[in-house]
């Protein structure tokens, strides 16, 4: 836990999601989920405003990701594929960002066997590699200009997927109650 002089300022305290969450066995983990609310919403901001400046505006975060998702590795991806890559249960969000993308000329369909899959288009891919350039211009030289290391940038991915199987587990015993 910080002290007073972690902080610079007397008695504030950790930077915390809830108080009445931190006031438990574990304060430290208000102060991940803080951290996780506050960089999702930065980071599913990014994602839109960066198609934008790469030159396709009016995608959402997830139709950002989804287009990703289907260019990851150039190979065909089912719809169950790009539901477990994105930890995404409701496939309805998936299959509208899907539509989405298939009526912008980003991806197309098919079918295997009765599964649906996508395929990114060669528009799709070049939206990719121009989100790329306008993320190595402003996010990549900004951090390692902050001098972040990527070990630890691999080490708290790590950290963070992990996080993500027990908030999944968490979950599922809570449906259980």
């Amino acid at each position: 836990m910080n002290t007073p002089n972690d902080l610079g300022t007397s008695g504030i305290g950790p930077i915390v999601s809830s108080s009445q969450l931190a006031d438990g066995a574990m304060p430290a983990m208000s102060e991940m989920e803080f951290a996780l609310i506050v960089a999702s919403n930065a980071f599913s901001r990014w994602m839109v405003r960066c198609m934008d400046a790469a030159g396709l505006s009016g995608l959402a975060h997830l139709e950002v990701q989804v287009l990703h998702s289907a260019n990851h590795r150039d190979r065909e991806k089912t719809l169950g594929d790009l539901c477990t890559m994105l930890n995404i249960e409701d496939t309805h969000l998936v299959t509208y960002a899907i539509k989405k993308l298939v009526g912008l000329g980003l991806v197309t369909t098919g079918k295997r066997g009765k599964e649906k899959t996508v395929l990114i288009t060669a528009r799709g891919r070049e939206a990719c590699r121009q989100y790329k350039a306008v993320r190595e211009a402003l996010l990549i030289s900004s951090v390692k200009s902050m001098g972040v290391e990527e070990d630890d940038l691999s080490r708290i991915a790590g950290i963070l997927r992990a996080l993500s199987g027990q908030y999944d587990q968490a979950a599922r015993g809570a449906a259980s109650l």
